[in-house]
């Protein structure tokens, strides 16, 4: 097995995406997840797609990154503003299609329990390392709109990881410990954090970002042990850090660009690369049920609303207005 030959592939799809995302005018995570999709299903062409322990580890960091990334862009500032629909779309968008799709395979699928938990997690999401790619791409981030949709994905996927835990975890002393440690840990990380970059940091050898690294892996790694999601930490120690990177984007920009360069494409392809198209033909109606359930569900939300529509203005900031009768 040439390790290099298989890097050169799995990069030269990535490059392929950009390529592609460039042309038309459509994010490069969605691109990726396209390509890997596509070339893992072809004949003569999947065979050379091989999964490995380096190609797993990069996606696997990949989605730790995004997902620190996208905590870390969350402005403070906006989300006090806007909490309350912050939390609340994130909390029914997130409720409401797990139910519903926990109850139609449980009931109408008739699969056991466990994969109707299953199914009902994996329709709950809503991908917030997807929504922050494009974000990004889009420069929407930086609006209130944006900030307002970042914020209430991340709740929502917080609460995809949350479930997958509380249903799949072990519990046990070292459960326990994962959730101390990581509480200690993420509360000393702004403090921690202002001293490295004050004593080391902006220097050629990077120490802040390494710094970084070195604490979301090792409290991935506590999370792998403890049987709960390496994700996990990466969802808390994004907002953790979030007043810090509002005052001083230089690292995090710095961040962005090894995880769009290396990880991320990564976990995108390797998405796409899971993608079995038989199974998708075989299962296409079973997906097409589910898939009208995750949406009727969300939809729900948005007949709930009711008069209270937020509308983005020609300034990029949120506003309300009441629909005409």
């Amino acid at each position: 097995m040439n390790i290099y030959y298989i890097a050169a592939i799995w990069l030269g799809m990535a490059l392929l995406a950009s390529f592609i995302s460039i042309r038309i005018g459509v994010s490069v995570a969605l691109v990726e997840i396209l390509v890997g999709a596509v070339c893992g299903n072809i004949p003569g062409l999947k065979e050379h797609i091989v999964q490995t322990g380096f190609t797993t580890f990069l996606a696997d960091f990949g989605s730790i990154l995004l997902t620190f990334l996208a905590g870390a862009e969350i402005d403070p500032v906006s989300l006090r503003r806007h909490w309350k629909p912050s939390i609340t779309i994130g909390v029914v968008s997130f409720a409401l299609p797990f139910a519903g799709a926990f109850l139609f395979c449980r009931y109408v699928l008739s699969w056991h329990l466990h994969a109707a938990e299953i199914g009902g997690i994996a329709l709950s999401t809503t991908s917030v390392a997807v929504v922050y790619a494009v974000m990004v791409e889009t420069g929407l981030n930086r609006h209130d709109i944006g900030k307002l949709i970042l914020a209430a994905c991340f709740v929502t996927d917080l609460g995809t990881v949350l479930a997958l835990g509380g249903f799949f975890a072990t519990y046990g002393w070292l459960l326990l410990v994962f959730v101390v440690v990581t509480a200690v840990a993420l509360y000393l990380l702004p403090r921690a954090l202002r001293w490295v970059i004050a004593s080391y940091g902006h220097r050629i050898s990077e120490p802040e970002v390494k710094f970084l690294f070195v604490v979301l892996l090792a409290l991935g790694g506590l999370a792998t042990a403890a049987g709960s999601e390496a994700v996990l930490p990466a969802y808390v120690a994004g907002p953790g850090v979030a007043g810090f990177f509002m005052q001083d984007r230089v690292i995090l920009d710095r961040i962005r660009t090894i995880a769009f360069a290396l990880q991320t494409p990564f976990f995108f392809l390797r998405a796409g690369t899971l993608i079995s198209a038989s199974a998708l033909v075989a299962g296409a109606g079973v997906i097409g049920a589910l898939f009208a359930v995750k949406m009727a569900t969300k939809g729900l939300y948005a007949l709930e609303w009711g008069e209270r529509v937020l509308i983005l203005g020609g300034d990029g900031r949120l506003g309300q207005v009441t629909p005409p009768a």
